[in-house]
């Protein structure tokens, strides 16, 4: 069903599965870079694409599809106690809000779209508000998506940490290999 990019060791006690933002696909820089990064740790990480990427599609399917396919997919990796689930942007925040539902270890998200750029009052948070999985936000102070002093005022359940990359914009440049080190902490400390 799934294609997947595989780094790391086989036989490891922890698998992140990433999923790319929006835009992206599983094999763009930024994927293979934060991948590979944490891959170097010992830490399994697993990436996929969407069906509507696989197929060259511009827009994402719909929420429950997209939702159903994370759900495909730890299903097909089982054992969700061994699996941190998150992704670059939009492949997080697809995966926070199925991530209480299907029991995994962590979330882990990188570039959070907190609200559309520019549109301060569509905000994206109301399920992180109770959010009871153990969950890291790397965010770069700069993101259009939700800067430090937007995040700062939202109410967000204690299980997220939210980590800044300083300078950093959506993609964290600048900032990568910090963003490699806070997700190789998180996904070894949970």
């Amino acid at each position: 069903m799934t294609r997947f990019l595989v780094d790391g060791p086989d036989d490891a006690a922890r698998t992140f599965v990433f999923a790319p933002g929006a835009g992206g696909s599983m094999a763009s820089p930024f994927m293979a870079t934060i991948a590979r990064g944490i891959a170097e740790h010992g830490i399994r990480v697993v990436r996929f694409e969407f069906a509507y990427m696989a197929a060259g599609k511009k827009r994402p399917d719909p929420q429950p599809v997209v939702l159903d396919e994370w759900r495909a997919v730890v299903r097909e990796l089982g054992d969700g106690r061994r699996l941190v689930i998150g992704g670059k942007s939009f492949g997080g925040r697809m995966a926070s809000l199925v991530a209480d539902e299907l029991d995994v270890t962590g979330l882990l998200c990188y570039g959070y779209p907190f609200h559309p750029p520019g549109k301060r009052d569509k905000l994206r948070t109301a399920h992180l508000e109770n959010l009871r999985t153990p969950a890291l936000i790397v965010q770069g102070t700069r993101d259009p998506f939700g800067s430090r002093d937007e995040v700062k005022a939202y109410k967000l359940s204690s299980t997220i940490n939210v980590q800044w990359i300083e300078g950093g914009d959506h993609s964290l440049k600048g900032g990568l290999p910090r963003a490699i080190d806070l997700g190789v902490s998180f996904l070894t400390s949970i």
